[in-house]
């Protein structure tokens, strides 16, 4: 049946119950997705017909009763949206659009698919289908590298499925089984094209005050990050297996750079990106979720959060105070800190400088990570510019924050001195120097000639020179955090569509769930 589909014919010509008798037959993914990617351009050209009617009958059979033509249904969708890509990973949005709906029925074919999708999800039915969807949506969003220029995402931002996620995570049966899934595509779509036009989803996630969804987040949140932990903790337990596991690691180092990773445990940063897009865009989260678990032992909680809280005020507040166990890295001749042993309940101020301090500490790098380091002082320099403006006095141990701060900079000093060095030599005599002065020897003239000045004084030219840079400092650290976002959802968006097609897609299990139903 599927090579009737990609033959130049009309399948229902000779069948006019094709498309009935279709998704009633196990789906065969690989070969549909093979069958794509064989053809060239022009053979897919086509078919193109026969390829928008798959689709369009796709998104009607999710409306069906019958059980397992619904799931066929959202496997079939999932091979064609990869399927399609692949083969046309150098055309543009449009063409891919056009290949698997046509132009002149996209909106229609895409919004009666979301709104398909957005009932399957919030309805009574069975889980199953509500992973599949989630499923569905993954590949959908992730199957180009770079989520901004799969433009079928702009009929996902048109017809948006956000309240069905927030059902997601504020029900607690849901949560348990799709809130992962729930929590990363959420902050995938938040992350499309967030830069360059308005974004329904970074709007909406903004205004949410609705406590247990906050509530719900979080707790996927923390389950996610907990688990890492513990994986990451087993790992370095078993690379302190004894004394010959202790000297093959000792060996080793020799032969590799610092850089280097020592414990192979992949970094979870589909959770870690929905953490800071919560805590950057709804300025609720960050106390539901400082609030929502009841494992934390705290000292004193108020009986209601106070509105529009500011993160400073909320991070050194005396009344509310947290136990958080960080994980710190074995050093020789580790002098215990204070409250390592008893680990009391402090303002979690004192745990974000704690991780500060240990970052600072532990990545003394051959490869200096300066970006990490820049922000990291800032955060300490932010923490302590509040705390000398409302006059905070802190009981913590500044030893540490002090000797490693100390210690940063004779780690860097000669390197420092030597490249200054080496930049005043060799800048000097070079084209560098007489190019910065041909690039604002021009400009310079034409603000003097704008502003009726004759001749402009040392002063003002330093002053002019100052705030072009300051300009240009100021959109260059914008387009470095644009880069560093681009290349984490990138990442992300490679692990996840990898994820969902190893997933269990093949359908035994749905079959079987779904045999009985007539």
């Amino acid at each position: 049946m599927y090579d009737e589909i990609f033959a130049k014919e009309d399948p229902t010509k000779n069948n006019p119950r094709f498309w009935d008798e279709l998704f009633l037959m196990k789906v065969n993914l690989e070969y549909l997705e093979g069958k794509l990617e064989s053809l060239d351009g022009d053979e897919v050209m086509k078919i193109k017909d026969n390829i928008n009617s798959l689709f369009h009958h796709c998104v009607q059979a999710l409306g069906e009763e019958h059980q397992i033509k619904v799931v066929n249904a959202l496997q079939t969708l999932c091979a064609l949206f990869r399927g399609v890509h692949q083969k046309n990973k150098s055309a543009t949005g449009f063409d891919i659009i056009n290949m698997l709906m046509g132009f002149d029925k996209a909106e229609l074919r895409m919004k009666e698919l979301m709104e398909s999708l957005d009932s399957l999800l919030c309805g009574d039915g069975s889980e199953s289908l509500k992973s599949l969807c989630l499923k569905l949506l993954l590949c959908l969003v992730t199957v180009t590298d770079n989520i901004s220029q799969n433009t079928i995402l702009e009929y996902v931002m048109i017809n948006s499925i956000f309240e069905a996620i927030l059902q997601i995570l504020s029900d607690v049966s849901s949560r348990a089984q799709h809130g992962y899934d729930a929590v990363v595509l959420l902050a995938l779509l938040v992350n499309y094209r967030k830069y360059e036009s308005v974004n329904p989803y970074i709007v909406k996630l903004s205004i949410v005050d609705d406590e247990p969804t906050l509530d719900g987040m979080g707790m996927v949140i923390h389950h996610a990050l907990t688990e890492y932990n513990r994986q990451y903790k087993d790992k370095e337990e078993e690379n302190q297996g004894g004394f010959f596991s202790t000297l093959t690691s000792m060996v080793g180092s020799m032969f590799i750079a610092d850089a280097d990773e020592k414990l192979s445990v992949q970094t979870n940063e589909a959770i870690l990106l929905a953490l800071y897009e919560a805590v950057h865009l709804n300025r609720n989260f960050i106390t539901v979720l400082a609030q929502s678990h009841p494992e934390i032992d705290m000292a004193t909680t108020p009986a209601t959060p106070v509105p529009d809280q500011y993160a400073d005020a909320f991070l050194h507040d005396d009344n509310m105070n947290f136990r958080v166990n960080l994980h710190r890295m074995v050093r020789v001749s580790q002098t215990a800190w204070p409250h390592d042993t008893a680990n009391p309940l402090r303002p979690l101020v004192c745990a974000v400088l704690d991780l500060m301090v240990e970052f600072i500490i532990t990545h003394m790098m051959k490869e200096f990570p300066m970006d990490l380091y820049v922000r990291c002082i800032q955060i300490i320099h932010k923490l302590i510019c509040y705390q000398k403006k409302c006059r905070v006095r802190m009981h913590y141990t500044w030893r540490e924050l002090w000797s490693g701060m100390i210690f940063t900079v004779f780690f860097n000093f000669f390197k420092l001195f030597f490249l200054s060095f080496f930049v005043v030599v060799v800048v000097s005599f070079s084209p560098w120097h007489l190019a910065i002065i041909n690039h604002f020897n021009p400009k310079i003239e034409s603000y003097a000639a704008v502003n009726h000045i004759s001749q402009l004084s040392e002063d003002q030219v330093t002053e002019y020179i100052h705030i072009r840079c300051t300009v240009l400092t100021d959109f260059n650290g914008f387009l470095q955090r644009t880069l560093t976002f681009s290349l984490i959802v990138r990442s992300i968006s490679l692990n996840v569509r990898k994820n969902v097609s190893l997933s269990t897609m093949s359908q035994d299990v749905l079959l079987k769930e779904f045999s009985s139903i007539s």
